[in-house]
């Protein structure tokens, strides 16, 4: 009975230190389209959250309403916060700046899970199945780097520089400057002023050469040391898209992504059949019900997903067992922020069957080591895991004393 009264009183007590008393988020001016939150608990514990775009609604969202549901309750029910959260935000329609919150609150409460314990995510996820997983770095112009402008310029040069790097995959946007522009008054995000947009109709031969030319000089100076992934970033209808894909089809591309808006079930599967090209479907689908649309389907070769989009790790999770049984990959998005990249190497460490995960790299030599007090474990195109308990990152002092990020608090 000792015994038993014991086991109570550290459980009790275990449940006093995950008790949540205080959920703050972060916005800076320099990355505006980034929103960090920390989720604390009684014991001082803190765990780390993140999400991209629309960064003031979902802040509105988490402390409206995310605040209200979690603060007094434990940390430790991941599920039943995932299933409250969810069927609330569903009442009036559920994607959008909800599902970004309660994605950046479910990687806080992994990481908090994992400080209790003194374990890292992906050990609570079932432990590690590799010891290191391969990069591939989406060419965006970010920090010292203009790899986008590259990817246009001289993309032989860069690929050969990539590949001196250690990196063997490479993500380019060859075709989005065709499609119809937009002036968007905004910051539109990583990959520049043509990923934005509606989608066109039509493309010319001139222009269809002009985007292959690019992936040529590629596999010119390169050959096959270099895989080539194509951003279509929803920029084409079915058409135009089966166009670009016919013509891509004699260089052995990875995969495109998001060639046409993931709006229609039935037109990706379309790509899938009517194209050798493999289609990756989408980190713009929230939750594993989006998935399994397309998987019943047949819709998708590779499955992507974004972390801190489409329900955090606990959805992730599912949506990479989701996948497995269609014997699919996955490989996560991460065009963002640094908390979404950190999450993604514990599903990568975790899941069988993730093939890859992406980087920017001037993301990661430059802003990444200002809002972190660790950096990523990457050495010439190969992610290693973090050892430290939790997620195995915090927002650095640094960065909270910067006169240029604002923060809010929601308390008892």
């Amino acid at each position: 009975m000792s015994t038993d009264v014991n086991d109570g009183g550290a459980a009790a007590g275990l449940a006093e230190a995950g008790r949540i008393t205080e959920l703050r988020t972060y916005r800076w001016d320099a990355q505006p389209n980034c929103l960090w939150v920390e989720v604390e608990t009684a014991s001082g514990i803190v765990g780390l959250g993140e999400t991209f775009y629309q960064a003031r609604a979902v802040e509105s969202v988490i402390h409206d309403m995310v605040a209200k549901l979690l603060i007094n309750e434990s940390a430790e029910l991941r599920n039943k916060h995932a299933w409250n959260l969810f069927a609330c935000a569903n009442f009036s329609g559920y994607a959008g700046a909800e599902m970004r919150a309660f994605s950046a609150v479910d990687i806080a409460l992994w990481d908090i899970a994992g400080q209790l314990l003194s374990r890292p995510i992906h050990a609570l996820l079932g432990g590690r199945v590799r010891d290191s997983i391969a990069i591939y770095s989406s060419c965006a112009d970010a920090g010292t780097y203009e790899d986008s402008t590259r990817s246009w310029e001289d993309p032989a040069g860069l690929a050969r520089e990539l590949l001196a790097s250690g990196i063997t995959a490479m993500k380019i946007w060859p075709f989005d400057r065709f499609a119809p522009q937009i002036d968007a008054g905004f910051v539109t995000g990583p990959a520049g002023w043509s990923a934005m947009g509606p989608p066109g109709s039509y493309i010319s031969a001139r222009n269809l050469e002009a985007g292959i030319a690019g992936v040529q000089q590629i596999r010119d100076a390169v050959g096959n040391e270099m895989e080539i992934i194509i951003e279509g970033h929803s920029r084409w209808d079915v058409n135009a898209a089966l166009r670009i894909l016919h013509a891509l089809e004699p260089y052995d591309i990875l995969w495109v992504e998001d060639i046409i808006q993931p709006d229609s079930v039935g037109d990706l599967r379309r790509l899938a059949q009517e194209s050798r090209v493999p289609q990756a479907v989408s980190e713009r689908l929230f939750t594993r019900y989006a998935y399994r649309d397309v998987l019943e389907m047949n819709a998708a070769r590779i499955v992507m997903l974004d972390v801190a989009w489409t329900g955090g790790i606990t959805e992730s999770a599912r949506i990479c067992d989701l996948a497995d049984t269609y014997h699919l990959p996955v490989a996560p998005h991460d065009c963002t922020g640094p908390v979404t990249a950190f999450a993604n190497l514990h599903l990568c460490a975790a899941k069988t069957n993730i093939i890859t995960t992406e980087t920017v790299r001037g993301f990661v030599d430059g802003y990444y080591a200002e809002v972190l007090d660790s950096r990523l474990p990457i050495h010439r195109g190969q992610a290693t895991f973090p050892t430290r308990p939790g997620l195995g990152a915090a927002l650095s002092d640094g960065f909270k004393g910067k006169s240029d990020v604002q923060v809010m608090r929601s308390t008892a």
